[in-house]
């Protein structure tokens, strides 16, 4: 049995390297001719080309991590399969659970190297990736920070202050723009409830003004509705939007402890229960690929043929299901927890049900 199961594990590790290698050669040729234009029109040089695409490996191969499980583990025992080699062991008494073990196993352990890249890979990797995109080719150089639901911005001429419930949108909430004269001298003050980018000019609501006068005091004037013109428009604040990305699992659940407001602690939550559901998801596919493999072989007579589309088809509705479930708990409607399982309790379930009655 040792001897079988290293065989078989020799195998899975074997085929996830050449599916692994593939993908991420057909990803990178994609994302090549997509993004050379930008580099070229900025004035990159080609060294700095080859490190953003080596740098963006690691990241290529997390995202397709759950189906390179999937595929891999389908192919190992269809390869089994396709030189009578299952059928062999069967008949020499060996069960199925016995045959897939090996298999679970390099599941369980390419899972393993994807939980430690989070952690310490994907962190620095994404990080620099970002930094040479967003920064050295499209000139998106951040101006603010995001803490404890405010957005804080230096402008040219003042600091800019509120709340950004959608980021889509050119709506902010307790809005606060000062300017200031050196040394540190309060210019400006303009407060509101509410402000909104509307015909190209600032439009203000429920609010006050204060102005430094010659004598070092300040007149203070309200207003209802107030139209400004401002040096930036909401097109120049840039937070960057893949923060999360860029933290480590750890500093993910750190972050959550740092979040004061409910929505943003729910938010938090959502991005680190989705960032461990979606390492761990390769187990459940490859539960339910596999009697998908034995199930097609046995009613068509085909097993890779018809058990790799399968599969493929499998992870995509996999995906679109987590993907539609994170977007629910970001948005509260759900429970993060429930949202991150939910997915892996269906389809590791159904495997296991199909595995033992294929065992039986």
């Amino acid at each position: 049995m040792l001897l079988l199961n290293r065989y078989i594990l020799t195998q899975f590790i074997r085929i996830f390297s050449t599916v692994a290698a593939g993908f991420a050669a057909i990803y990178i040729l994609i994302d090549f001719f997509e993004k050379i234009d930008k580099f070229m029109e900025a004035g990159k040089p080609l060294s700095l080309v080859f490190q953003f695409f080596l740098l963006s490996i690691p990241f290529i191969i997390d995202q397709l991590g759950p189906v390179l499980i999937l595929l891999s583990g389908v192919i190992t025992i269809g390869l089994l399969n396709h030189h009578h080699e299952l059928t062999a062991l069967k008949a020499g008494g060996i069960p199925l659970r016995a045959i897939i073990k090996p298999v679970l196993t390099g599941g369980m352990l390419c899972t393993l190297l994807f939980l430690i890249m989070a952690q310490w890979v994907l962190p620095a990797t994404i990080s620099s990736t970002n930094t040479i995109w967003y920064e050295n080719v499209k000139g998106m150089v951040p101006l603010g920070i995001f803490r404890n639901g405010r957005y804080y911005y230096k402008g040219h001429e003042g600091f800019y202050s509120f709340a950004r419930p959608n980021p889509r949108q050119s709506v902010f909430l307790n809005f606060s723009y000062s300017s200031w004269t050196e040394p540190y001298g309060l210019n400006t003050l303009i407060s509101a409830e509410s402000a909104e980018w509307k015909d190209q000019q600032w439009v203000l609501h429920n609010g006050q003004t204060q102005v430094r006068t010659e004598g070092n005091s300040y007149q203070t004037t309200l207003f209802t509705e107030k139209k400004i013109s401002l040096t930036e428009t909401p097109a120049d604040f840039f937070v960057p939007e893949y923060e999360a990305s860029e933290l480590s699992i750890t500093a993910l659940y750190q972050r959550i402890h740092k979040q004061r407001m409910q929505e943003d602690k729910v938010k938090a939550w959502a991005d680190f229960y989705s960032r461990i559901s979606y390492t761990l998801l390769g187990l459940p596919l490859l539960l339910l690929g596999l009697p998908v493999l034995l199930i097609s072989y046995q009613k068509w007579g085909r097993d890779l043929s018809i058990a790799i589309p399968a599969s493929c088809g499998l992870a995509f509705v996999a995906w679109g299901l987590w993907g539609a479930l994170q977007s629910l708990a970001r948005a509260d409607y759900i429970n993060p927890l429930l949202a991150a399982v939910i997915v892996h309790l269906l389809f590791g379930g159904a495997g296991l049900f199909l595995l033992h009655k294929q065992n039986n």
